[in-house]
C-alpha cells in the first residue's frame, strides 16, 4: 500500500515512548493505519508563535512522524475560534441563530489553509495517499491541488452536513463546495448527511450527481461521496475495562449513589450537545414523579472546551444555573439529585462510571455520530445492561435503532423516557442490547478507517 499522510487540525503527538500506540479511539486507529503504512501525520502543534514561520517540528515514534506548524494569535483568532468555531461549527450543527458572518474570519480560514498546504508540500511524496480530516480544512484539497498534487486525496467530515436552506446563508457557499470536489473521496457519517451534501451539488452547483453510486461530476472533474459511519476502539475500550483504574472508578461511582440507579451524561460542553435542554427534561421528570428522586441520581460529566468563544462561555453558564436550581428545590438533607463535574476523566475510569450507570443519556441536538453512545453500550454487563437513551438528531441513532430514541427539544419526551428507562425489565434491556451490540463490536473504527482507505486507493475516481 502506498505511504499515508493524514492532516487534520489537531496532531496526536506522542508524549513518550511507547505512548502512539497506547492511544484508542480515533487517534489510535489513525495511528495504527500510519504505523502499517510508514505514515506522516500533520497539522497545528496547539501551540501560538509571535508570527507565523511555518517552521516544522517532527517526532518520530514505532514508525509515524508526528510534523507540526505552531500558528500566529491572528490565525488561531480567525481561522479557528473564527471561521471554524464561530461559523462552520454552528451552522453545520443547525445553530443558524449563533452563526457568525465575518470577512475576516473568513480571511483568516482560506490563509491558514494555503498555510497548511505550503508546509505539508514538501513532505508528500507523488505515491502518498493523503487523507484530509473535518470542518477546518475542507479548502485544503483544493490548495494542494493549486500545487500540482495528483494524489489521490481524500476527505472526511466528522460532523453533519446541513441542508441546503441552511447551507446558502453561508457567504461564498459554492465556494467552499467547490473545493470540495477536488478530493477523490468525500466521507460522511450518515445517509442523512450524505444526502444533503449531493442535494446542494445537484441543486446549486447544477452537478451531475449519481445517488446510487455517490459520483459528483462537475467541470470535467468526478468525485465519490459515501456515508462511512465511524464506531470506537472496541478492543481498546474492553482493555480499559479490565484494569483496576476502571473497576475503582465504577465502586467509587456505587458507593457514592445511596442505593439509587446512576444515570449518566458525558459530553463536551458544547451547545449542540443539548445540555440545558437536558436538564430541562430532566426538571420535567422531577416535577412530574417528585417521589422519584430518591431512586435515581444524575451524573453529568462535561468538560469544557472552547472556552475563548463566548457562546461556550455562556452555555456554562446556563448549565451551573438550571443545575443549581434544581438542586435547590429538590434536595434533601442526604440526596442532591443531580452532580455536575466540570472535568475530563481517562477512558478506564469512563468505563467504570458506564458499566455502573443502568441508563445512559445522550442527547445531542445534533451530532454527526456520538461515540460516547456507542461507548455506553460497549462497557455494559451483557447480561444485566443498561438502558441507552439516544436523541433521534445524533448519526448514532441511524444504527442503534433499539435505544429509546427521543427529541431532545421536549422535556415531556425526556420525561416519559427516564421513567420509562427506570422501570424496563432485565429481559427487554438485554433484547434491546444484544440488537444493538453487534454493530458496535463489528462495525469499528479500524473497520471505518479500512473501508474509507480501500476507497481511496481503489476507486476509479478523480481527474480524467
Amino acid at each position: 500500500m502506498s505511504r499515508l499522510v493524514v492532516i487534520s487540525n489537531r496532531v496526536a503527538v506522542p508524549k513518550a515512548r511507547g505512548a502512539a500506540g497506547a492511544q484508542g479511539g480515533l487517534a489510535g486507529a489513525l495511528n495504527s493505519a500510519l504505523q502499517s503504512n510508514q505514515g506522516i501525520w500533520f497539522g497545528w502543534s496547539g501551540e501560538e508563535c509571535e508570527s507565523y514561520t511555518g517552521e516544522i517540528e517532527t517526532v518520530e515514534s514505532e514508525g509515524v512522524t508526528t510534523a507540526t506548524v505552531a500558528l500566529s494569535k491572528q490565525d488561531i483568532d480567525e481561522y479557528y475560534n473564527g471561521y471554524a468555531n464561530s461559523t462552520l461549527w454552528p451552522l453545520f450543527h443547525y445553530r443558524i441563530d449563533l452563526t457568525e458572518y465575518e470577512q475576516d474570519f473568513a480571511k483568516g480560514y482560506e490563509r491558514v489553509n494555503e498555510r497548511f498546504a505550503e508546509a505539508a508540500e514538501p513532505l508528500i511524496e507523488d505515491n502518498d495517499l493523503i487523507w484530509v480530516h473535518d470542518y477546518h480544512l475542507i479548502p485544503l484539497g483544493e490548495r494542494l491541488r493549486a500545487r500540482g498534487m495528483k494524489n489521490r486525496i481524500g476527505f472526511f467530515l466528522h460532523i453533519p452536513w446541513p441542508p441546503a436552506r441552511l447551507f446558502v446563508s453561508l457567504p461564498f457557499h459554492e465556494r467552499l463546495v467547490t473545493t470540495m470536489l477536488a478530493y477523490d473521496v468525500i466521507g460522511f457519517q450518515t445517509d442523512e448527511w450524505l444526502d444533503s451534501f449531493l442535494h446542494y451539488c445537484t441543486k446549486e452547483l447544477g452537478a451531475e450527481v449519481d445517488e446510487a453510486s455517490g459520483t459528483i461530476t462537475y467541470e470535467g472533474r468526478t468525485t465519490i461521496a459515501r456515508a462511512y459511519p465511524i464506531g470506537i476502539d472496541w478492543d481498546h475500550l474492553q482493555e480499559q475495562g479490565n484494569t483496576g483504574e476502571a473497576r475503582q472508578a465504577g465502586q467509587r461511582l456505587l458507593s457514592s449513589t445511596r442505593h439509587r440507579i446512576a444515570m449518566l451524561g458525558v459530553d463536551r460542553l458544547d451547545y449542540s450537545k443539548g445540555l440545558p435542554e437536558r436538564i430541562d427534561g430532566i426538571a420535567r421528570f422531577f416535577d412530574k414523579h417528585p417521589e422519584r428522586v430518591r431512586d435515581i441520581v444524575y451524573i453529568q460529566i462535561a468538560p469544557p472546551s472552547r472556552e475563548d468563544v463566548e457562546s461556550y462561555q455562556r452555555i456554562r453558564e446556563t448549565l451551573e444555573q438550571k443545575t443549581g436550581q434544581i438542586n435547590g428545590a429538590r434536595s434533601e438533607v442526604d440526596i442532591v439529585p443531580i452532580r455536575y463535574v466540570n472535568r475530563g476523566h481517562s477512558l478506564a475510569e469512563l468505563f467504570g462510571f458506564y458499566r455502573a450507570a443502568k441508563i445512559g443519556l445522550v442527547t445531542p441536538l445534533r451530532d454527526g455520530m456520538n461515540l460516547v453512545a456507542k461507548e455506553y453500550l460497549g462497557a455494559q454487563d451483557p447480561d444485566d445492561p443498561g438502558v441507552l437513551i439516544l436523541s433521534r438528531f445524533a448519526g448514532a441513532a441511524q444504527q442503534l435503532t433499539e435505544a429509546i430514541l427521543v427529541n431532545p427539544h421536549s422535556p415531556d419526551d425526556l420525561s416519559h423516557a427516564i421513567n420509562k428507562a427506570l422501570d424496563m425489565p432485565r429481559e427487554e434491556r438485554k433484547r434491546r442490547y444484544d440488537a444493538m451490540i453487534g454493530t458496535v463490536r463489528e462495525d469499528n473504527v479500524h473497520r471505518w478507517t479500512s473501508n474509507f482507505l480501500a476507497d481511496l486507493q481503489g476507486g476509479e475516481f478523480g481527474s480524467p
